[in-house]
């Protein structure tokens, strides 16, 4: 199936920015997520702020959780600020999904208080086994 979303990406200090437009479907989600990991393995950074402008309804949590198992081990540890302006819908289930996958995730609804938090937020400390 041809891809109707527009992925920009942008590189800054140690940070990958990408802004995404079009229909939310399953294979755009997948299909932005895979463009991203793509990028991130050609030049690695410690820190993705994803806004994700997709419209349409969201991903029901089992597609989340198979796409965090799909993306998630390609990510590594990276802190993610996933930023929903149109609305977090079930995203959350992604971040809950992209925790337990050993990544850094928050969703927020406004890009700069995901900025805020990517940049300066606290750090999850690293538990027993970690």
């Amino acid at each position: 199936m041809d891809q109707d979303f527009r992925i920009t990406l942008r590189r800054e200090a140690g940070e990958l920015q990408a802004h995404v437009t079009g229909p939310n479907t399953r294979e755009n989600t997948f299909g932005y997520w895979l463009a991203i990991c793509e990028a991130v393995k050609q030049h690695p950074v410690e820190r993705l702020l994803l806004v994700d402008e997709l419209e349409g309804p969201s991903l029901d949590a089992a597609d989340w959780r198979a796409l965090v198992a799909e993306v998630g081990p390609q990510l590594g540890r990276m802190r993610v600020a996933h930023v929903k302006p149109r609305g977090v819908d079930t995203v959350e289930h992604c971040v809950l999904s992209a925790i337990g996958s050993g990544l850094e995730a928050q969703v927020f609804a406004d890009v700069h208080l995901g900025a805020l938090w990517l940049r300066y937020g606290q750090q999850q400390e690293a538990g027993p086994g970690a």
